[in-house]
């Protein structure tokens, strides 16, 4: 019979005991403020790992996606294409920036980016003289979107992607690590993530003209003189120098923590795929997810529960789970937002009314899992 216990955590930090001398190193040379060694090597390494000419180490993902656009030169009035099955992160520096956020919706084969609806927008928009001044592309819930068609077409219409990498670090598409495929990547070091420093991002390119001005708004435009002069609006943006020396040490793990979270997703899909409406986000034919999150989806004329019922009914147990992002064009903020569906189907809504993100912590064991299938077969059984 099921117990409420101990809180099983949808994905929480997970030290490895590795960062802790990178850290003691920040203090005894007393380089705990932004800038150091932490920060310059963290920068290198994630760049050698992921397959980039360089990267930038800032203090969270947002802040990122916003000096990517500040570098794309997107000001007031412009147009900026976005997932709108992601957090509101992704969308929010659009906002800053003063420019205009339009919506695409998703495809049901990676639940990333619908190449068809991203092909509709910009014929429509480049019809109107209109073009968007950037595309941010979401690798959601650690899986590559299909670059292959996405690229394609933005390149058609000479588009820069921003490749929103945030939930996929360790990620593949085909020969490439997720975050190198646009001409700006974007990682998240947040508590939640892979690997985290608890707080933090990345900015990474293959062009370092650009990364050395990211560095340069990201520690508030001081211009190269004596005193302090400053001719740009600046940004306090740079990480710590001991947030990035747990960086370091989460990132010789990463490759363990994504066979963890796959395993994990193994475990489920496994277990649960054997009730008929139960199913789980498709593993895109074109590389590796990550699988930070394993995502759900439930079908209610099927199993006769709700996605919201489970979330309430594992809770009980003090199980963590939460439905998946809402869609950005049903969120209040941008309620006038233009929106391009897949098709007839408004897919991203579907698999917000649908789907449910289960605990996916790396440090949950067997024992956990087990609750966790043993608490949705409790409710669904009834």
């Amino acid at each position: 019979m099921l117990e409420r216990g101990d809180r099983i955590y949808l994905s929480s930090p997970h030290m490895s005991g590795l960062e802790q001398q990178y850290i003691s190193e920040a203090f005894e040379t007393n380089w705990i403020a932004p800038l150091g060694k932490n920060v310059d090597c963290f920068e290198k390494e994630l760049a050698t790992y992921v397959g980039s000419e360089g990267a930038v180490a800032l203090s969270s993902g947002t802040a990122a996606i916003h000096l990517a656009l500040i570098l794309l030169n997107v000001g007031k009035g412009d147009i900026v294409f976005c997932s709108s099955l992601t957090f509101v992160a992704s969308a929010n520096p659009i906002l800053y920036q003063g420019a205009t956020p339009v919506f695409i919706d998703s495809e049901p084969e990676t639940w990333n980016m619908s190449p068809e609806a991203l092909k509709r927008a910009l014929k429509d928009y480049a019809a109107k003289g209109q073009k968007p001044k950037a595309v941010i592309v979401v690798n959601l819930y650690g899986q590559s979107a299909d670059y292959d068609r996405i690229k394609s077409i933005c390149d058609e219409y000479e588009v820069p992607i921003v490749e929103d990498a945030a939930e996929s670090l360790g990620a593949s598409y085909r020969d490439k690590k997720s975050g190198t495929i646009g001409k700006f990547g974007v990682f998240s070091f947040n508590g939640n993530k892979i690997i985290t420093t608890s707080g933090g991002g990345m900015l990474v390119s293959d062009d370092a003209n650009l990364l050395s001005k990211a560095r340069f708004y990201a520690t508030q435009a001081k211009d190269p003189a004596r005193h302090y002069q400053h001719s740009h609006i600046g940004f306090n943006y740079r990480m710590s120098n001991v947030l990035a020396g747990i960086g370091r040490g989460q990132l010789q793990v990463l490759d363990e923590r994504v066979a963890r979270k796959r395993e994990i997703f193994n475990f489920y899909c496994e277990s649960l795929s054997v009730v008929e409406g139960l199913s789980f986000m498709p593993d895109s034919i074109h590389g590796i997810s990550t699988r930070w999150l394993t995502a759900m989806l439930i079908d209610p004329d099927k199993v006769k529960v709700t996605s919201s019922e489970v979330v309430d009914h594992l809770e009980r147990y003090n199980i963590e789970s939460r439905p998946v992002w809402k869609p950005l064009h049903l969120q209040p903020l941008f309620k006038d937002a233009v929106y391009y569906p897949n098709g007839e189907t408004d897919v991203s809504r579907q698999l917000f009314e649908r789907g449910i993100c289960l605990p996916s912590d790396t440090k949950m064991s067997q024992r956990s899992e087990l609750l966790v299938v043993e608490g949705i077969f409790d409710l669904i059984h009834r």
